[in-house]
């Protein structure tokens, strides 16, 4: 019983580690030139750690175990805990921007607002969007809050982050989507359901309902599977 739980943990964390991985893959909808997609081969190797289980614990433990605590802050100044206040017990759908972007991240961002208007209030409700900037420096609160505003993005269950900029390179990397730049981050969306491990990439140019409809996949119950003795 023991080592089947270790195998569907195993799969479980090299599913996630596949799916951060090819976030890193390039073709996905380019911000431009030279706004484009990160090289694959730092962010590929950002994702390695999760190839390899936490030795202790299980279930939502080793999702914190991986994603960590790190403090970031949200568009209204409270400081967060990147596992146990944005991620934890969730479905989420998280991507990259920044506020001085001119092309793609205010496109996405408001496609982001089309798939959640497509969700419908009941499903919208159980999906939380996440948005984490690539230019912390750059990238306060209040600008964050201000691009929300401007992008109809400023939605119940919808948190931009900022921060200390080396908190939110890390917390980048483990999401396989630290670029070499503030321009050359990955456009592609991750969604996740987070305490049952079900991980997604979405390409950002796939129609709105396509995107909520997996995205209502995500919310929807996990049966129980029986490990035997």
């Amino acid at each position: 019983m023991i080592a089947a739980r270790r195998t569907v943990f195993r799969s479980a964390l090299s599913a996630l580690a596949q799916v951060l991985t090819l976030a890193a893959a390039p073709g996905a909808f380019a911000h431009g030139q030279p706004h484009a997609e990160a090289p694959a081969a730092p962010v590929a190797q950002a994702a390695a750690p999760a190839a390899t289980p936490p030795a202790t614990g299980g279930g939502t433990h080793d999702a914190r175990a991986y994603f960590t605590d790190t403090e970031l802050v949200d568009q209204h100044g409270r400081r967060l805990q990147f596992y146990s206040d944005v991620l934890k017990d969730r479905v989420v759908v998280l991507n990259v921007v920044y506020t001085n972007c001119k092309d793609a991240c205010p496109l996405i961002t408001r496609k982001l607002k089309e798939v959640r208007d497509a969700l419908g209030e009941e499903a919208a409700r159980k999906v939380h969007f996440i948005s984490i900037s690539s230019d912390p420096l750059n990238d306060t609160p209040a600008s964050l809050k201000a691009f929300a505003a401007k992008n109809q993005a400023d939605s119940p269950n919808w948190i931009f982050l900022t921060g200390d900029k080396a908190k939110v390179d890390f917390v980048l990397s483990r999401l396989g989507q630290l670029g070499t730049s503030v321009e050359e981050h990955s456009t592609l969306l991750i969604a996740g359901d987070v305490p049952n491990k079900r991980w997604n990439k979405i390409r950002p140019d796939a129609p709105p309902p396509a995107i909520a409809e997996r995205l209502k996949l995500l919310t929807e119950p996990v049966a129980k599977v029986s490990l035997g003795k």
